[in-house]
């Protein structure tokens, strides 16, 4: 896991490497210094000796200069080092969701992969810089600061001696019991997140149903949950600092009073017993900060974990190495296909479907809420896996196809539309990047959007806000049906796409589909009866199974389950 993830540090493994060389340059200055302040004090002002306490100042100060010369290297180059592999990890991991199928985003939901992209990956970020700062620093200064210690005054080195496995014990104890804590913590940070996500999508909604009071206390009382997981986590976190300082200022005081007790019976000098605090400063220091440095890997490793579920996990559609690049022709067939969202053939979706579709042939499918029909769709590109059996377009499976091959030559306006940030001419060259002006206002005219962008100020050049927000439900759906025309692909789907416009724009796109896309595979889902009535063949669709197929006219005779929407339909037209 930690090799997995420490490989991101890519190009920045210079500064990684060269801050720890700078940090021993600054802890050699540091345990330096109070060896020439006792030498000062012993041999210069004891014996009053101005010239040497001035020769000796001048080279303690020149030491601190060093030391803080080297310190600020050390500071900027794990600064870099820790920003430049948090800018690496959030690619990798940015990468990786790119690859994901949409089983793979709906098992760790969009929420969490949010939380994982910006607080777990700054938790790691503020772990490593301290881990190549406080990982060298700490036990160089302990083993220095010790060695010096031991050096002055044996007998009192056993007063930090003792005080070692105070912090040692109650160190483990920390970080045994904290991970749990900040695990529940970020899990809770995910639903806030979730909260925040669903609010701010549905924003609109919101304010037409006056329900702003209700989704403030609902966010406060996500803010809460936070809180008091935060609370409880840090309650066992901020003991560390009282018991550390106990135990540092206890020792201290110990110090001090066998030492001048020392003192006064002649055994040891007072720059002696001044450079010797420093050192157990020092040495109790060291151990605060490997104490710190623990404490910051027990709160970073649940972000550590999170991420790396991430990284590890596998795309569940994959593409063969030397997949299929071109599809012969638009036509499909599903052979014995069964599909479970949750890989469970006890609950399945879609239920033995057969079925052939010719290239060129328009197809609508009908039926309830429920009933699978966007499920069967997204099969075709491989959005999802048939659990069970064969999906075959162009003669060939689809698993046999590279996944861009695939989905170039199959154009799917999904159920729910998505714009981007950008202008209308950037949003439609998703479809083709190379279209030219000519390709992209032909495609608006079939689709029945270039009257309404023409009336914009800006025309193609209008800026949209972030998921199209300016624009009506009808015209988004309209300007995604452009889109995927620019794509000049071999089988479209329409996923209930034409739903917010009116019945005569909804006539005219499909009267342009049939004069412009005649060579293509037209798959359209529809509630209206009106939008697929014309159709080669309409297949009805009821409880993941096919139950009937046929024409218009065919279907009002033998389908009971057609006849009855024609006739509600119709009814409700009349009315």
């Amino acid at each position: 896991m930690f090799k997995t993830l420490l490989s991101h540090v890519g190009k920045y493994k210079k500064q990684a490497i060269l801050s720890p060389l700078a940090i021993v340059g600054e802890v050699l200055m540091e345990v330096l210094i109070p060896l020439v302040m006792s030498h000062i004090i012993d041999d210069g002002i004891r014996k009053g000796n101005v010239g040497y306490v001035a020769k000796m100042g001048v080279l303690m100060v020149a030491m601190a200069l060093c030391s803080l010369f080297f310190g600020a290297i050390a500071g900027r180059l794990s600064a870099v080092a820790a920003m430049g592999f948090a800018k690496n990890l959030r690619s990798a991991l940015f990468r990786r969701v790119q690859d994901f199928s949409f089983a793979n985003v709906d098992k760790f939901s969009t929420a969490s992969l949010t939380t994982r992209l910006t607080t777990d990956v700054t938790n790691i970020q503020n772990a490593f810089m301290m881990l190549i700062r406080g990982a060298f620093r700490s036990p160089i200064m302990l083993i220095c600061a010790t060695a010096a210690a031991i050096k002055f005054n044996l007998r009192l080195s056993t007063v930090f001696l003792c005080a070692i496995p105070v912090l040692a014990l109650s160190l483990v104890f920390i970080i045994t019991h904290a991970h749990p804590r900040f695990e529940k913590m970020l899990k809770q940070y995910d639903v806030m997140n979730a909260r925040v996500q669903e609010n701010l999508i549905g924003i609109r909604v919101v304010k037409a149903f006056a329900r702003e009071d209700y989704e403030k206390k609902r966010f406060d009382e996500s803010a809460d949950s936070v809180r008091r997981a935060q609370v409880f986590a840090e309650k066992l976190i901020i003991l560390s600092m009282p018991i550390m300082q106990l135990v540092m200022y206890a020792s201290i005081v110990a110090i001090l009073w066998f030492g001048g007790k020392m003192t006064m019976n002649g055994e040891i000098f007072t720059g002696e017993l001044n450079a010797f605090i420093s050192y157990v400063s020092q040495i109790l220091m060291a151990l605060m900060m490997l104490s710190f440095l623990f404490i910051m890997l027990v709160i970073s490793r649940a972000s550590i974990q999170r991420v790396y579920e991430v990284l590890a996990e596998e795309p569940t559609i994959c593409a063969p190495e030397n997949g299929l690049t071109d599809t012969a022709d638009g036509s499909v067939s599903f052979r014995g296909v069964s599909f479970s969202y949750f890989n469970d053939m006890n609950n399945l979706a879609l239920d033995h479907i057969d079925l052939d579709i010719r290239s060129g042939e328009t197809v609508g499918i009908i039926g309830g809420t429920g009933s699978s029909k966007t499920s069967l769709v997204q099969l075709i590109p491989r959005l999802y896996d048939a659990t069970e059996g064969e999906v075959i377009v162009g003669g060939h499976n689809v698993k046999d196809y590279t996944l861009g091959a695939l989905r170039d030559d199959v154009a799917m306006v999904l159920q729910k539309n998505v714009l981007f940030s950008g202008t209308i001419r950037d949003n439609l060259r998703w479809g083709n990047a190379n279209a030219s002006d000519e390709e992209i206002e032909d495609a608006c005219r079939s689709a029945c959007a270039h009257d309404f962008i023409m009336s914009f100020p800006d025309g193609y050049d209008t800026e949209l806000g972030q998921g199209g927000v300016n624009v009506s439900g009808g015209q988004k759906q309209r300007l995604c049906i452009a889109r995927a025309l620019l794509k000049k692909p071999k089988i479209i789907i329409l996923d209930d796409s034409t739903s917010a416009v009116d019945t005569a724009t909804d006539s005219s796109i499909r009267r342009a589909f049939r004069e412009k896309l005649a060579d293509t595979t037209t798959i359209i889902i529809a509630q209206r009866i009106s939008s697929v009535q014309d159709a080669d063949r309409i297949i009805v669709m009821d409880d993941g199974r096919i139950t009937d197929v046929g024409t218009h006219d065919e279907l009002l005779t033998t389908s009971s389950i057609y006849r009855e929407v024609y006739e509600s339909q119709q009814k409700g037209a009349d009315e």
